[in-house]
Order: C-alpha cells, then sequence, then structure tokens
C-alpha cells in the first residue's frame, strides 16, 4: 500500500478504498495475530466520544457501569441451551492454566449474559432490589472464521453492553424500545447516519431472546450494516437461573430482563458512509479534532506574527470547548498538511496567512464540500459553531438521499433477485411469515430479514417467494 493519499476510487473499489481510508488515516491497523486488529489513537478518540455520548444517555436515567470477569465458566453457557447453541461456533475456549489442564473449561466472553445473570440471582431478592440497570465497556471474542475486515468482522472487539431486570414484563418493553430510541438519536444526531428500526425476525434474532429490535444503516456498496440491537429477554434467563424475587404481593416471582450493545463496528460505518477519495469525513460531534489550524507564512512575510495570532485563535476556541490541533511543523508544506488533516477527516481547517493577518481575517475551509470563506476575527467562533451545525446536517441529508436511492418496493421475484444482486440495498416486500420461505431467500439470493418495520403496513400482495397471503412488509438486503 502506497505511503501516499487514499489511491483508490470510492465508486470504483469500495472494499479496497474502505482498507486504504481505515489505514492510511490511522484509525486501524491488521494485528500480528490472525483475525485481529490494533485500533489505533484517532479511531480510539471517536471511540471515547461515543462512550461519552452513551454513558451521558444512559446514566441520566439511573443506568451504572461496572465490569465483569472476561472468563466464563462453560456450564454456565450449558445451562441457557438455546443461548449457547447460538454461540458454540465461535466462542474461544481457555483449556489450561499455565500447564496444568483446568477442571472446567472458561470461555473468552462472547458476551455476559451468563455469568451475569448468575450473579443476579445473588444480588435479587426482594421487589425493593429492582431494577438492576448495569451497563458493561469491554471487548468481545468471537472466533470469527470469514475474512477479516477492520472494524466489521474482527474475532476481537469493543462494545458497550446493557443488561437490566425489572419486576414486570412492561418494564422491561419500556427499556428495550427507550434503548432503541437512545441508540437511533447516538446515529442519527452524531454519526449523522439515517437508520431502519423495527424487529428482527425470529431467525435472525438474539439467542435466548424473547424478541429483538436492530437498527440498520445502508452501506454505499449495497450492503447493510447492524449498527445496534436492543433484545427483550423476557424471562428465559431467569428461569435458567433462578431470578427470582419477593413481590409486594409477598409472593415469589421471576424477573423480566433485557439486554443491548454497540460495537466498534460504529467507526466502520461512518468511514463508509461519510469517507470521499481524500480519506475521512467526520462528523463535528464525534471528531476527535474539529479544528485544525495552519499557518501560513510566506517568505517575507511576518512569521512570528502569524503565529501568534494562530495561537490566539485557538486558545479562543479552545476556551469555548472545541477541540483544536494547531499545526506548525516547519518540515511539511502547508499544502502537504491539508492532505493530512483531510485524510484524517477534519471537520474545519483555518488558514492563517499574510494576507489574513493584514485584513484580520482567517480562512475557514470546510472538509465535508471543501467551501472556503473569509472569516472576520471578532467572528470565528459563532462561524465555526454554526459551521459545525451545517456540515453535521449535510452529513446526514447527503447520507439520507443515498439510503433513500438504495432502498426498493419489490413484487416480483425474478426482479428482486436482480436488484440484490446488481445494486443491493433494502428491498421492501411482502412475507407470508413463513420460516421456510425466509430461508429459501437467504440461500438463492444471499439477503436476509434486516427490519420488520415498528409500524406495521399492511401488504396489498402475496409473499415476494411462495406467493401465498403475506402476513407483513419487510425490509430483505445483504449485509456485512
Amino acid at each position: 500500500m502506497s505511503d501516499i493519499g487514499v489511491t483508490v476510487k470510492k465508486n470504483e473499489a469500495f472494499s479496497e478504498w474502505y482498507t486504504e481510508v481505515v489505514v492510511k488515516s490511522g484509525l486501524a491497523d491488521y494485528a500480528p495475530i490472525k483475525g485481529c486488529m490494533i485500533i489505533r489513537e484517532h479511531a480510539y478518540a471517536i471511540w471515547e466520544k461515543i462512550q461519552g455520548i452513551i454513558n451521558k444517555k444512559i446514566q441520566a436515567t439511573g443506568h451504572l457501569n461496572v465490569y465483569f470477569p472476561m472468563f466464563i465458566p462453560e456450564g454456565f453457557l450449558k445451562k441457557e441451551a438455546e443461548h449457547f447453541e447460538g454461540f458454540t461456533p465461535e466462542v474461544a475456549w481457555v483449556t489450561h492454566g499455565g500447564d496444568s489442564p483446568l477442571e472446567e473449561k472458561l470461555a473468552v466472553r462472547p458476551t455476559s449474559e451468563t455469568i451475569m445473570y448468575a450473579t443476579f440471582a445473588k444480588w435479587i431478592r426482594s421487589w425493593r432490589d429492582l431494577p438492576i440497570k448495569i451497563n458493561q465497556w469491554c471487548n468481545i471474542v468471537r472466533w470469527e472464521t470469514k475474512a477479516t475486515k477492520l472494524f466489521l468482522r474482527t474475532r476481537e472487539f469493543l462494545w458497550q453492553e446493557g443488561h437490566t431486570a425489572h419486576a414486570t414484563s412492561e418494564e422491561a418493553e419500556k427499556e428495550v424500545l427507550y434503548i432503541l430510541g437512545e441508540y437511533r438519536d447516538l446515529m442519527e444526531n452524531y454519526l449523522a447516519i439515517p437508520v431502519l428500526v423495527g424487529l428482527k425476525s425470529d431467525s435472525e434474532k438474539f439467542a435466548g431472546a424473547l424478541y429483538t429490535m436492530t437498527l440498520e444503516a445502508m452501506m454505499p456498496d449495497g450492503k447493510a450494516l447492524q449498527m445496534g440491537t436492543s433484545h427483550n429477554l423476557g424471562q428465559n434467563f431467569a428461569k435458567v437461573f433462578d431470578i427470582k424475587f419477593v413481590g409486594e404481593d409477598e409472593k415469589d416471582h421471576q424477573v423480566w430482563q433485557t439486554s443491548w450493545g454497540v460495537t466498534t463496528r460504529l467507526i466502520g460505518a461512518v468511514v463508509m458512509v461519510h469517507g470521499d477519495d481524500k480519506g475521512l469525513v467526520l462528523p463535528p460531534k464525534v471528531a476527535p479534532i474539529q479544528v485544525v489550524i495552519v499557518p501560513i507564512p510566506y517568505k517575507g512575510a511576518d512569521a512570528e506574527a502569524i503565529s501568534s495570532k494562530a495561537k490566539e485563535v485557538a486558545a479562543k476556541l479552545q476556551a469555548r470547548g472545541i477541540s483544536v490541533v494547531l499545526d506548525e511543523r516547519a518540515e511539511y508544506t502547508p499544502g502537504w498538511k491539508f492532505n493530512q488533516w483531510e485524510l484524517k477527516g477534519v471537520p474545519l481547517r483555518i488558514e492563517i496567512g499574510p494576507r489574513d493577518l493584514k485584513q484580520q481575517q482567517v480562512t475557514i475551509a470546510r472538509r465535508d464540500t471543501g467551501q472556503k470563506i473569509a472569516v472576520k476575527e471578532e467572528e470565528i467562533f459563532a462561524t465555526v459553531e454554526k459551521l459545525f451545525e451545517d456540515i453535521q446536517n449535510n452529513l446526514f441529508e447527503k447520507a439520507k438521499v443515498a439510503l433513500a436511492e438504495k432502498t426498493f418496493t419489490v413484487q416480483n421475484y425474478e426482479e428482486f433477485k436482480r436488484i440484490v444482486a446488481e445494486i443491493g440495498g433494502f428491498l421492501k416486500v411482502a412475507w407470508c411469515g413463513s420460516s421456510e420461505c425466509e430461508t429459501k431467500i437467504k440461500d438463492e439470493t444471499g439477503a436476509t430479514i434486516r427490519v420488520r418495520p415498528l409500524e406495521n403496513e399492511k401488504p396489498t400482495v402475496t409473499c415476494i417467494r411462495c406467493g401465498q397471503k403475506a402476513k407483513e412488509m419487510v425490509f430483505f438486503a445483504r449485509s456485512y
């Protein structure tokens, strides 16, 4: 891979473009362990932004962060048969401690339901102990056998997993929908990525769940990306792990539970949806560096005065809570710096040269459009704030248009197969509700039901595949 900027066009070789942007922008690198990745500083800073947003949202409603061990006894997983079966092919096992064989195999955390819920059974005694609302930021290991795709498909990744226990099914349902709404806000109003929201089919739901709610985005190559999920676990795990409480009626009851999570694949989604042929394009709300200031002292110009002005502007913006880098590296030309910061997706660049100094202004360049404007010194902060809002809105609106262009309503199965093969995208179709039809469509086209919309639209046509009476409208797509 060349060390210069992005050499592959996004619309010509999407997969290669994606990998090149991720590596060259300093988001990630391949690890010396097959199937694993190194999350570099730039990406981890984005992840910390996402962490901050989610923590603020959930802590406002009483959720607290915890940390559980990454090792899970095999017996815990086996207790919940459906759950265990769902993860068996991907579980990494620890069989030895040093040279000594373990009495019981330990799974390296594929998800934490079982170890947490065995503990819930100890913590919960009375209705006064409820609800329990905890969240964990941690790593997850799932032994993927498919090709590694940085941020999208790796054997180890980072995520948050929320777990709650409630006295009633109504409280659990309310929690599932609340988290779904907060995730949607994160994705649309912070990451600037529109999502389809709804239910998973029974064959696609989380193993052991009563039902799974999902948020699905469309990538530029026509594949869907599951951005996050919120699961209603009902009382399935409560029965297995004997999580009971004495209610206000002084009788024993089993709790109702939920779990929910998003992963570092959100970073991959931001790259794919917003990036261009110059590199990353980051929404201002999650950009670790929101503004880069590049002084341009040409020969004969007062370099010291330009440097002083650049420092002054940087300090004023930082005092207002804006993340700023002042790039005064003498060993690189301004043009080289422009390209590097564009590659990294910094939303705004402020240039200060001799003419700007003379006219008591700065030049501001937008990363999303490339547009440059001259701004008087006293108007810098207000302009920067306004441009952040404009960039955030512009990225979301562009992504909405792209989503609409890749969403099709289809009534003919041959047309369905053609669109899946040639274009991709979300295909809205009538479905009879049969898992047999769903499986055949998956086998024949590679497309799965990504979303069963919350607003259940009454089908006016028959099932896309079998021609029998349709029960609902659903969205199929190939996916990552």
